[in-house]
């Protein structure tokens, strides 16, 4: 299945589509059994209740949906978390060593956009870059798991995602500042869809990226350093995971940070995929000065 949120910023209405022998294009509507797609959805089960509704034949289709706006899959989240350097291809381009521990930084929750909108780059930028990154939704409450294993049943899902990162504002300085170089408006482009955990093995999925058509970052998620999950698990001991919250796992090789790319410049046209969770399209619009 695929779960999207469609319509105007502030009035999305959540929707499905099925998956396998079933799927028909239609996005049927998810009104009268899901107020939303978010934390609460999640833990109670929403996502079974969605599969034996469409497996009996009761929602409505939404005849207008190709003309809507795809917003975010996901309502927006409590926590946006960013693991950093998870592909050794990434952190060899980018100068440092591999780590050994998960590099791990916030993202405010309203830098999540949907992922057709269109991308601000913030006024005094000099050097905005992308990421394409696969994103975990977590199901339920998650907190000081003992194993990995654990991990796996306190996943939800699976969403693609776009870490817009400002380079100069993000490493300058002794001790960096990753926080500010990725909380930037509408740096966090989430969808189209949202893909539940049984639905999807995020082992082996290929990661693209174009600007202006040209290929940019061509991966796998088979390279990164800290699997899934094993992510969710060192995460949980350190902070309390909650339902509808993300995850975003990490960027292959292949941004401008490598140097054998220039920056994102207005009216760039920037696409990321992955494999079975769909592809964005951002243009890149100036900001003025504030």
């Amino acid at each position: 299945m695929k779960f999207a949120r469609l319509g105007d910023p502030g009035r999305e209405q959540p929707a499905v589509q099925p998956g396998g022998p079933d799927s028909d294009g239609k996005w049927y509507s998810l009104a009268g059994l899901a107020a939303d797609i978010d934390g609460t959805f999640l833990e109670r089960g929403g996502v079974d209740q969605v599969r034996d509704a469409l497996a009996a034949g009761e929602l409505a289709e939404i005849s207008d949906a190709g003309a809507l706006r795809t917003g975010t899959p996901l309502a927006r989240p409590g926590a946006v978390v960013g693991i950093g350097l998870n592909y050794a291809g990434h952190a060899a381009e980018s100068g440092v060593a591999v780590p050994e521990v998960p590099v791990v930084f916030l993202k405010p929750s309203n830098t999540v956009a949907g992922p057709f909108d269109d991308a601000p780059i913030p006024p005094r930028s000099r050097k905005y870059d992308w990421e394409v990154e696969l994103a975990v939704v977590i199901g339920r409450r998650t907190s000081y798991l003992t194993s990995v294993d654990e991990a796996a049943d306190r996943i939800a899902g699976y969403v693609l995602a776009n870490d817009l990162s400002e380079r100069d504002y993000q490493l300058p300085g002794a001790a960096g500042q990753w926080v500010k170089g990725k909380s930037l408006p509408a740096s966090t482009p989430l969808g189209p869809w949202f893909v539940p955990a049984a639905d999807l093995d995020p082992a082996d999925l290929r990661l693209r990226t174009w600007v202006n058509g040209e290929l940019r970052q061509d991966s796998s998620t088979a390279d990164l350093i800290f699997d899934v999950p094993a992510i969710v698990h060192h995460l949980s001991q350190f902070m309390v995971l909650e339902a509808g919250d993300v995850i975003l796992t990490g960027t292959p090789e292949g941004v401008a940070l490598s140097g054998r790319f220039p920056y994102l410049q207005d009216g760039d046209v920037l696409e990321v995929e992955i494999e079975g969770l769909g592809r964005q399209r951002q243009v890149l619009c100036q900001t003025a000065a504030l």
